[in-house]
């Protein structure tokens, strides 16, 4: 595989489904146009798994969350091309969590670089968006039904 990093990245994602919808993150860029991704990011040295899951989530959703159990496990490969064409190992660990019953959609104080917006996505209206990574587009929906 070319330009392999030499490390593989831990990173944390919510799930969090409510009435048939689940909370995902909307991005935008010039090279993927739209997209929805599910709150979360990378694991610091010297932090937890859940300690990552609460900074990211305050950082993207503007809440902390509550989180379950771990719910899938995935590892892919992410082709990127800034600052130089490269491939990362990826572990994404997905965790069912809730938000607090107030909560309202907005983004937190420090977004993702090509993210603009929250939103609640209906389960059965996925299949209608992008997802990134690819797999969510099976794993959603699997999710929600249990």
């Amino acid at each position: 595989m070319e330009n392999l990093y030499p490390t593989i990245r831990n990173t944390v994602r919510a799930v969090i489904i409510k009435n048939g919808r689940v909370l995902l993150q909307k991005k935008l860029d010039e090279h993927q146009g739209i997209r929805y991704t599910l709150p979360g990011g990378a694991q610091e040295t010297g932090e937890t798994l859940e300690e990552a899951l609460q900074r990211e989530c305050l950082e993207e959703i503007a809440t902390r969350v509550l989180p379950d159990k771990v719910v899938h496990i995935s590892d892919y490969f992410k082709h990127k091309q800034l600052p130089e064409p490269h491939t990362r190992h990826q572990l994404e660990i997905l965790f069912r969590c809730r938000v607090p019953d107030s909560y309202v959609p907005q983004n937190g104080s420090k977004p993702d670089k090509h993210q603009i917006a929250i939103e609640w996505i209906a389960i059965n209206e996925l299949s209608q968006h992008k997802l990134s990574p690819d797999f969510l587009s099976d794993v959603l929906p699997k999710l929600a039904t249990g």
